[in-house]
């Protein structure tokens, strides 16, 4: 991962609430909203909620070719999920062509400001483990957490750096998870967060699996799983100096 584009990318913060704790309405205001970030339009970077590429949850499956599903399936990485998902939705990440193209898709994690972290992760679409060639992009710099805490310090939480703990392997799907500690530089216990956001930066020229994709799921936040959003509207081509479409 270039230098360049790290710098570019740690100013793509979230909007965030003013929410101080988790409970139970908290959880529900937590918010993945898909974002392009391409100053030069180059169009080669995409981020978006998808139906049907998500990590399934009792979803319904048709054996028989009828009008209704006649039985479920649940991929056994995920047979926990976000309850409101009923679209088996998963959130697409995609740079084409070379990593040095200062460009980037991510995600803004909405109604973090001043929480706590103390566990992180997303499920993700890949077979085996997270070093494997095969299925989605796992590299040590994309997919990543940028987490900002209020000191205006930001933490990097890569897929592959700092190594993730594998909770559950399922049949093409794995759920990975971090110690906050873990990042660089380590986030400290009780320091809060200011903004959270996911960033994928990596394009087609990194391994192990150069394929410059990845589909995420049920992204936690404190135990909170977000597996549905909405997507964003336009392109960030000036870093939020208010002349694009978002």
């Amino acid at each position: 991962m270039k230098r360049i584009a790290i710098l570019m990318l740690t100013c793509l913060c979230c909007v965030a609430s003013s929410n101080y704790g988790f409970s139970e309405d908290h959880s529900r205001k937590i918010r993945v909203i898909p974002f392009v970030f391409d100053p030069a339009d180059t169009d080669l970077v995409a981020a978006k909620w998808l139906s049907g590429i998500g990590c399934p949850t009792a979803a319904g499956v048709s054996t028989t070719g009828g009008h209704k599903p006649d039985t479920t399936y649940t991929d056994p990485a995920c047979a926990t999920g976000d309850d409101r998902d009923k679209d088996v939705q998963g959130l697409m990440l995609a740079k084409t062509g070379p990593t040095p193209n200062v460009a980037a898709g991510g995600a803004t994690i909405t109604g973090v400001e001043r929480i706590t972290l103390t566990e992180i992760g997303y499920d993700i679409r890949k077979p085996a483990a997270f070093g494997d060639p095969r299925g989605s992009h796992c590299g040590a710099g994309a997919p990543r957490f940028n987490v900002v805490t209020m000191d205006n310090v930001t933490h990097f939480i890569g897929c592959a750096s700092p190594p993730p703990v594998q909770q559950q392997v399922g049949n093409g799907w794995l759920r990975l998870r971090w110690d906050p500690a873990a990042a660089f530089p380590p986030i400290a216990p009780g320091v809060q967060v200011k903004s959270i956001s996911i960033i994928f930066d990596e394009g087609q020229d990194t391994g192990p699996d150069n394929f410059g994709l990845a589909v995420l799921d049920n992204i936690d936040i404190n135990g909170t799983l977000v597996g549905k959003g909405e997507n964003g509207k336009g392109k960030d081509k000036d870093n939020d100096n208010g002349k694009d479409d978002d």
